[in-house]
């Protein structure tokens, strides 16, 4: 669980980057869980688009992968979510208590 301040810090690390994965009208499946744990194992922190098209909102969306893969939400804003997750083997992000 991240504090407060710490999920403040990781929302100003992620103003720049791309949202690397679309969730569409597939809606969440086995694969893209796969994916964005992998993702997160290599860089941490990610961002995910929630489509107009997909069958569940961006908040709906954001609990069920961050569930699925045991991330830290850091913000779910329109139609876009971004999740934290510390990697074992490739550490880039320090947080401070």
């Amino acid at each position: 669980m991240i504090t407060t301040k710490q999920r403040a810090y990781l929302r100003s690390l992620s103003h720049g980057l791309d949202a690397i994965f679309q969730v569409g009208k597939g809606g969440i499946n086995e694969n893209m869980i796969k994916q964005v744990s992998e993702a997160l194992e290599a860089r941490e922190l990610v961002k995910v688009s929630v489509l107009r098209s997909a069958p569940i909102d961006a908040y709906d969306a954001c609990d069920q992968v961050a569930q699925a893969i045991g991330a830290d939400i850091v913000s779910t804003v329109g139609g876009k979510f971004v999740l934290y997750r510390e990697s074992k083997s490739k550490k880039q992000i320090y947080l401070h208590d």
